[in-house]
């Protein structure tokens, strides 16, 4: 069984201004795993796909909120969860398919694509009306001299 070593959590309104803010704050949080920089930047590049469909998809014409919890354990693992009460994702299959997308002409469809393929593991829960949770984690990698 994994032993949860710390944890955070951080809720704030569904605004474009606040994905940046999201990607650094777990950034800061997951950097105790000293992670590389690329294992740093995997991290940083789902949390904002997770975060930015928060934005554009959940709460669509309205602002809502958005609540981010991150767990470390040991062995060097990380697990992320973005959570919304938003509008809910009717056919989570098919939403994860690619190119895939309920947003306009402008949006690439690749969100849950780029999370799976950043992080190890990805869960997407979601209920029409109630909201989504995306949990997401990531393995880093333990480098000699490292607990």
């Amino acid at each position: 069984m994994r032993r949860e070593i710390n944890q955070m959590s951080i809720k704030f309104p569904s605004r474009s201004c606040n994905e940046a803010f999201a990607r650094q704050a777990v950034a800061a949080f997951a950097a105790q795993l000293d992670p590389t920089i690329e294992e740093m930047n995997d991290i940083k590049t789902a949390v904002s796909e997770a975060v930015t469909n928060c934005i554009v998809h959940a709460y669509k014409e309205r602002t809502g909120y958005i609540t981010i919890q991150a767990k470390l354990f040991e062995g060097g693992e990380i697990q992320i969860s973005v959570r919304d009460k938003g509008c809910g994702i009717p056919d989570v299959p098919r939403a994860r398919q690619p190119m895939f997308t309920t947003g306009d002409a402008g949006r690439s469809g690749m969100g849950f694509t780029i999370m799976e393929s950043f992080m190890d593991k990805l869960r997407v829960r979601s209920r029409e009306g109630i909201g989504t949770q995306v949990v997401m984690t990531k393995r880093i990698a333990i480098r000699f001299g490292q607990k």
